[in-house]
């Protein structure tokens, strides 16, 4: 299992567990409305986290990718050079 779907589903049971604690609380229906509103803007900064987390994590290794297939492009092209100098120098 990625540990993308073991977040989200460590987020979803903590966001339903949170919501359950907060109906199930003695208190006043204003106090819970407000308690489930601040718990929900919690979760959804948390998730905003983690996704940015993850958008910068793809960022990184699509860079490394472009890099390696920069140095294996011009390394490619260096022996491709080297090749042809080498055929002309046998034939002249």
């Amino acid at each position: 299992m990625s540990s993308g779907k073991v977040l989200l589903g460590v987020l979803a049971g903590v966001a339903v567990g949170a919501l359950l604690g907060v109906l199930f609380a003695p208190d006043k229906g204003w106090n819970t409305r407000k308690r489930i509103s601040k718990k929900g803007e919690d979760l959804a900064d948390d998730l905003r986290e983690k996704f940015d987390e993850f958008l910068d994590s793809i960022s990184v290794k699509a860079n490394e990718v472009t890099d390696e297939d920069a140095d294996f492009s011009e390394k490619s092209k260096s022996r491709a050079t080297k090749g042809k100098e080498e055929k002309k120098a046998a034939t002249a």
